[in-house]
């Protein structure tokens, strides 16, 4: 077994419009370590969420390889993608992506839900971890009862109930304010220590990028 839980090799994105063709990333080479925080910063359309993506298995790349936990996507059919997304990854946007009729502890539950887990052991884990991101007492409170900070501390607690290998992070704190950002970013990076999850995480914010254990920036499609 290699020491990585994440890989990716020469992965290109290519698209085409009415103006040609337009080579958003190009020959792409990453591979993320256990417990390794990386931060991917870059201007505006540089392609930073496209990467995320695809790492993710949420979009096709044009050429190259995506490798999780040893299982290259391509060998993958879209339900067995489903699957190794909700056993190693975890994802935290820039908007929350919470579901409004439920609950904080119902939206952290979902994914253990999908995944068929006991329903028991699922609300221990869903409180615990609404606990460890300071909302003990904001459970049964809809989506739409919380604030900006509090929606996306329900979404980091969601993305780490499954004990992902890698959270997969899109500038999770870029709809917030300072104060708020701060703190969230705070906790975000508390956990990550805490549950020694793996972290790629998209930001414009070069002060946050510089907390990060390797800070790589996206330059004409390129990593450098």
């Amino acid at each position: 077994m290699n020491n990585f839980v994440l890989e990716c090799r020469d992965l290109s994105k290519t698209y085409y419009d009415a103006a040609g063709k337009i080579e958003v990333l190009k020959k792409i080479n990453l591979q993320i370590k256990p417990s390794e925080l990386i931060a991917i910063v870059g201007n505006s359309g540089s392609g930073k969420s496209t990467l995320l993506h695809l790492l993710g298995g949420l979009d096709k790349p044009t050429e190259g390889t995506i490798t999780i936990a040893e299982k290259k996507l391509a060998d993958l059919s879209e339900n067995q993608k489903c699957e190794l997304r909700n056993r190693y990854l975890g994802f935290v946007y820039q908007f929350h992506h919470l579901l409004p009729e439920f609950t904080a502890l119902e939206n952290v539950s979902m994914p253990l839900l999908i995944r068929g887990t006991k329903p028991k052991a699922i609300k221990e884990k869903a409180e615990h971890l609404l606990e460890l991101v300071g909302l003990k007492n904001r459970l049964d409170h809809k989506i739409g009862e919380l604030s900006g900070g509090e929606r996306q501390r329900v979404a980091i607690a969601r993305a780490l109930v499954t004990d992902p290998l890698c959270v997969l992070a899109d500038e999770p704190t870029g709809n917030l304010d300072p104060r708020n950002a701060e703190k969230v970013l705070q906790l975000f990076f508390d956990l990550q220590k805490l549950h020694q999850t793996s972290v790629v995480m998209v930001t414009h914010d070069l002060r946050i990028a510089d907390q990060a254990h390797r800070k790589l920036m996206l330059v004409d499609g390129a990593l450098v």
